[in-house]
């Protein structure tokens, strides 16, 4: 707290907005400054206070060359050739060295005013009239009125206006200038594609579904996961289709004043109406769409009359002809049966994450605006990136990019994909200041990691990368990449996960002789992983019972009363049953290393010696024993030994030196 203070004081400007352009404050300047030169100009020679000469003594000194800015200023009032002469002159009582104001007030003939002007020093004035000295008079008076108008009473009517504009949508409709999204630059999704481009299609030609009898639908609900590209399909939609496009986001329609976001929703629709027809995308459509009288404590009123006003403009007794709604959420569970009904979402959209070809499709996408090396092929990227979404894919690439930037490299090489492909799955590699006993420690887990694996793989899971680098969170990392995308989990591939996560313990207590903490991690996978194959899956001698107590909608109000009851028995047979799956696959690994001593001890040895080997080095130590293909030494993450030094002293949180995927998901990442 007291660095972000210090920070502060020295940045004051730091956290501020950004300046922006005034016009009503440039006025106010303008006008105060107006201000002051009239009131300057009213009273010439008001800066001193100045003495009183007459005429003739102005006269002398003005032939004599003492006076200067002098003004002959005519006055009515004293008279004919009444005049107030008005300057500066020399002081003589400093003998000339600065110069006083001066007044004079008399008669001046002609001949006078003539050798006045003949030296110079004076320049005659205006005449004022009546009707110039009361405006001059009124001047200031006026100035400063405007000013109080400016800063009091504008200032109360955009007030007013300000308040009676809550209830106002604030849907922002999409201009033609701006840059456009097409079906082409979305890739990935090709059934959604579809089923919007329907909608699309009707509105640029409805006869041709008319005729047959065909009506557009009211709305269409997108639904998936984050970063599969729900909203860039509707931007999308916004600049194919001739009609108007209307987007707002769900929590626009929340305010802290009660109908609020009702009115918002009725001054939408109203919006729709007047430029029908025409699209309305509601983003995160969750905020306004939940379920009413959810929740422990009650429903929100002022969330259920939002949804209401929603139900009734969608699908109500004004037709609202023209107004297609699509929304986008990836909580399809939380929303209200009444918002999902055909009649208000006729269709819903299941964006789900992209396949090997969608993930080539999206990387063609993504790499049109970066200057690939020929020797990158996106198919091999997207065959390696299994369970990644559009968005990950995306930053995939820009990573790639930036790696290669910092490399000096002008197009980016597979080298530098990989790189970022690791980082993006698996976290960033954190050099640390490690003695050679947990070195030792962390090579031997990684180690028992990857041999078991590579013993245990059918080919679907092959072991991709094994390091004793700190990366992410942990201070070791065993990864994998599968060669396919799965969407079934057998129980043969469970169990072989099971005897991997065992594999870096085993190896710690047979060539230690002792067990670290190193691998919580792994016996929380593990524990996780076997209660599904219990639990979820049917997979033990309990048989293909769910014995999941439903809690994961608690908060939603729905089944407080019905979740299932477990018995004491059962819950024993349970705990007994998941721990026979554990023990059988940690008898099983340990059976394995023992029998591929020499193999582990290579492959630590290996990892002490490079820190980082790859899948085929694993496989060449346990077929040949020894590594036949060459090493590629990582670059280190510091340049210099300092940059290592403050990265350990600001992390001081124990870490797990292991990192294995989680149990169930086609993506490895490490914990």
């Amino acid at each position: 707290m007291a660095d972000n203070e210090k920070n502060n004081k020295r940045n004051p400007l730091k956290n501020s907005p950004p300046e922006r352009f005034q016009p009503k404050v440039l006025i106010i300047w303008l006008a105060i400054f107006a201000a002051i030169v009239a009131l300057w100009f009213l009273n010439p020679g008001s800066t001193g206070k100045g003495i009183s000469l007459k005429i003739q003594a102005v006269l002398d000194a003005a032939q004599a060359g003492e006076v200067s800015d002098g003004l002959i200023k005519s006055d009515p009032s004293g008279g004919k050739d009444w005049v107030v002469l008005s300057g500066k002159i020399k002081n003589p009582e400093r003998g000339g060295a600065e110069s006083i104001p001066f007044r004079a007030e008399g008669r001046l003939t002609d001949e006078n005013f003539a050798i006045l002007q003949k030296t110079g020093a004076f320049v005659e004035a205006r005449a004022s009239t009546f009707l110039t000295q009361f405006i001059f008079s009124l001047l200031p008076f006026i100035i400063i009125i405007g000013l109080l108008y400016f800063l009091f009473v504008r200032q109360l009517k955009n007030a007013g206006r300000g308040a009676m504009s809550f209830g106002k949508s604030r849907a922002k409709m999409l201009t033609r200038d701006r840059e456009k999204l097409t079906f082409k630059d979305v890739a990935g999704c090709d059934e959604a594609k579809e089923e919007v481009s329907e909608v699309v299609e009707f509105l640029r030609d409805p006869k041709k579904f008319q005729k047959i009898g065909g009506r557009i639908p009211k709305g269409i609900l997108m639904v998936g996961p984050p970063g599969t590209g729900k909203t860039l399909l509707a931007k999308s939609v916004a600049g194919e289709a001739d009609v108007p496009f209307f987007s707002i986001s769900g929590s626009d329609f929340v305010e802290m004043f009660v109908g609020v976001g009702a009115s918002r929703v009725r001054d939408m629709f109203e919006q729709g109406r007047k430029h029908a027809p025409c699209l309305i995308f509601i983003d995160e459509i969750d905020a306004v769409g939940r379920q009413r009288g959810a929740g422990l404590g009650g429903g929100n009123d002022e969330r259920e009359q939002t949804l209401n006003s929603l139900l009734v403009e969608m699908d109500g007794f004004d037709a609202n002809e023209g107004v297609i709604i699509i929304a986008a959420t990836n909580r399809p569970d939380v929303l209200d049966n009444a918002l999902l009904r055909p009649g208000r979402f006729d269709r819903q959209v299941y964006i789900d994450l992209p396949d090997l070809v969608g993930r080539e499709e999206i990387l063609k996408v993504h790499a049109k605006k970066l200057p690939l090396a020929d020797t990158v092929d996106l198919k091999t990227v997207a065959r390696g990136t299994p369970g990644l979404s559009g968005a990950d894919l995306a930053n995939l690439l820009n990573e790639s990019a930036l790696t290669a930037a910092r490399r000096n490299k002008k197009t980016i090489e597979p080298i530098d994909i990989d790189d970022a492909r690791d980082k993006v799955q698996f976290g960033r590699e954190r050099r640390r200041i490690m003695d050679d006993e947990d070195k030792k420690i962390v090579a031997y887990h990684e180690a028992g990691h990857a041999l078991v694996q590579a013993l245990v793989d059918d080919g679907d899971m092959p072991v991709h990368k094994v390091t004793i680098i700190p990366r992410g969170g942990s201070l070791g990392s065993t990864m994998f990449i599968p060669k396919k995308d799965t969407y079934n989990y057998a129980k043969r591939r469970m169990l072989n996960q099971l005897a991997c996560l065992m594999g870096g313990r085993i190896a710690e207590e047979i060539v230690i002789g002792d067990i670290t903490s190193g691998a919580s991690g792994d016996i929380k996978m593990a524990t996780k992983l076997a209660h599904q194959m219990v639990c979820e899956w049917g997979m033990s001698p309990l048989g293909p019972i769910a014995f999941v107590e439903n809690q994961d909608t608690v908060f939603l109000g729905r089944d407080i009363a019905k979740s299932q009851s477990i018995s004491e028995a059962t819950s024993r047979s349970i705990d007994a049953e998941i721990k026979n799956i554990i023990d059988e696959q940690y008898a099983r690994a340990t059976e394995l290393i023992k029998e591929n001593r020499s193999a582990l001890s290579l492959i630590a040895e290996s990892l002490l010696e490079y820190e980082t080997l790859e899948g085929k080095h694993v496989a060449e130590i346990i077929e040949f024993g020894e590594i036949r293909s060459e090493v590629i030494r990582p670059e280190p993450a510091a340049s210099s030994e300092e940059k290592v030094k403050e990265e350990k002293a600001e992390d001081t949180s124990d870490k797990e030196p292991d990192a294995l995927p989680p149990p169930v998901g086609p993506a490895h990442k490490p914990a």
